[in-house]
């Protein structure tokens, strides 16, 4: 399926890398569903931008199967089409800010419940409720965002890297059982992105100091990010799933 015929769900769009998300695919002529949980103000302005017919804003906090339920349904009442195409980018209580966030010493157990509930349980939510539109028609795209933290921990954030680490494994377990109805799943995985309002808080010196250590000398833009985003959602990668892509300047290297 050509992107402009995607029906896509991006969570969390309404700000930061999922606004870029939204409109990389807008410009491909996709049409968008915008799910925000309290920043209705930006995603009812970023769905204006491009009209009723090209997006729509939805409230729906991606823990509770139950409001996912009723997204979905919203959606493809408004659309009179399912959703093709689910991003899982919701990024729930977490900030990029360093030192601030808790060591070893004083984490507690709630950070990791917390995190693990934003990636995996709100992933296994979405897909839960794309999955019956997908097998009607055959095709289905799963994105998850992930980090490259889990191969490169130079930042401690201890509960977001595991629960990452845990999306990557339920993304690989999706693509083995889902592919037979040409579904795929998979990962993309950033690193510190310039900037996003969860990197917002950090030093510029962090960031001065990822470019140095990069190939490429320069930290990852979200639009860059959002554009690697766009090849596993693209019929080119119609034969990839299970994969986990690191976009981050080649700091990593698999």
């Amino acid at each position: 399926m050509q992107l402009s015929e995607q029906l896509v769900l991006v969570t969390g769009g309404a700000r930061g890398l999922g606004e870029r998300i939204v409109q990389a695919f807008s410009k491909q002529g996709a049409r968008v569903v915008i799910n925000y949980h309290q920043s209705q103000q930006s995603a009812e302005q970023l769905a204006a931008t491009h009209g009723p017919d090209r997006a729509l804003a939805v409230q729906a906090d991606v823990t509770d199967p139950a409001q996912v339920a009723a997204m979905f349904d919203t959606a493809q009442t408004h659309f009179d089409a399912p959703i093709t195409t689910v991003i899982n980018n919701a990024l729930v209580d977490f900030s990029f800010n360093g030192d601030a966030r808790p060591g070893p010493a004083d984490i507690r157990w709630e950070h990791f419940d917390t995190q693990l509930a934003g990636s995996v349980r709100g992933a296994l939510n979405t897909v839960q409720a794309a999955l019956p539109g997908m097998r009607d028609q055959a095709f289905g795209r799963i994105i998850n965002i992930g980090t490259n933290l889990f191969q490169n921990p130079v930042v401690p954030y201890h509960d977001y890297t595991a629960a990452k680490a845990a999306l990557l494994s339920l993304t690989r377990t999706l693509a083995a059982d889902l592919g037979p109805h040409d579904i795929t799943v998979n990962m993309v995985s950033g690193g510190l992105l310039r900037t996003t309002d969860a990197s917002a808080a950090t030093p510029d010196d962090v960031f001065d100091l990822i470019a140095s250590t990069t190939p490429l000398r320069r930290t990852t833009t979200p639009e860059e990010f959002a554009d690697a985003i766009m090849l596993f959602a693209s019929p080119w990668a119609r034969a990839v799933t299970g994969q986990n892509l690191v976009v981050d300047g080649g700091l990593v290297m698999n």
